[in-house]
């Protein structure tokens, strides 16, 4: 199992160049990722907030080998081309470490409500299923032809396309007990189950998606957010192949965080 931070960049962490540093010591300890927030508000007492693709691009140039990516980014507040370009471009400068976590997003901290974008949780389902259907085309370099209900592309061929030759492994949020994220999940690369209490409650997971899957032995990420000091052990044998070192977004400190870094990535052994 691989260990990456998952990192809310608020407050201390709302300086991109403050995150590309840990993000560069975490290298250097033998982590494997750094995966972070995307939000554009917070509820307080959260104050300062950064954007993801800035800081994304950041930790980019100041590492080398760390798989990075939005954990996970709303997809249906972004436009689906705009978001193509900035997956091809950040993949590109990366060398090709780009995991592309999506969700549809939720309005706990008025971020939807406070701009005028989509309340409905399954208009916001549709959104994103064809947004994963733009980008997919987008990413071959042919010209993408897309009339839906929510988006049209006429023509457009987006180049150039991803360093990953497939495009970057796209992760999926999928909350425990919802039936519709888990089957979206399986058309995809990986993973992230969120509210997970156990690592039983994992394992079914892993169980339903696996019967979801076209085929099952392909491979596929299951990435477990978990506070540091829980073990990871039982979930990884649950079937998770990433552990993210979670933290509070209330009142994460670059202290806490470089802490845990030091105390380096998870292993079995």
């Amino acid at each position: 199992m691989r260990s990456a931070l998952f990192l809310p960049i608020f407050d201390e962490l709302s300086d991109a160049a403050v995150v590309a540093r840990i993000a560069a010591e975490a290298e250097e300890r033998g982590w494997d990722g750094v995966f972070v927030w995307d939000h554009i508000a917070y509820r307080e007492p959260v104050r300062a907030v950064a954007d993801p693709w800035v800081t994304l691009t950041a930790i980019a140039c100041a590492t080398s080998v760390l798989r990075i990516g939005p954990m996970v980014t709303p997809v249906p507040r972004r436009r689906p081309v705009v978001l193509a370009r900035q997956v091809a471009s950040l993949d590109r400068l990366s060398g090709g470490r780009l995991v592309l976590g999506v969700g549809t997003g939720g309005d706990g901290a008025g971020e939807l409500s406070a701009t005028g974008e989509e309340l409905d949780a399954r208009a916001r389902g549709e959104m994103l299923d064809e947004s994963l259907q733009i980008l997919r085309a987008a990413w071959t370099g042919e010209p993408v032809a897309h009339h839906g209900k929510h988006y049209v592309v006429e023509g457009l061929t987006l180049l150039p396309t991803p360093a990953q030759p497939a495009g970057p492994p796209v992760w999926v949020a999928a909350r425990y007990g919802n039936p519709k994220p888990l089957r979206r999940a399986a058309l995809h690369d990986g993973i992230f189950p969120i509210e997970i209490e156990s690592a039983d409650q994992l394992a079914q997971v892993v169980g339903d998606v696996r019967a979801l899957r076209v085929d099952a032995d392909a491979p596929y990420d299951v990435c477990i957010g978990l506070l540091p000091g829980v073990d990871p052990g039982p979930y990884a044998a649950a079937g998770a192949t990433w552990w993210a070192a979670s933290f509070s977004p209330y009142d994460i400190t670059v202290d806490a965080v470089r802490g845990v870094v030091r105390d380096g990535p998870y292993s079995s052994g």
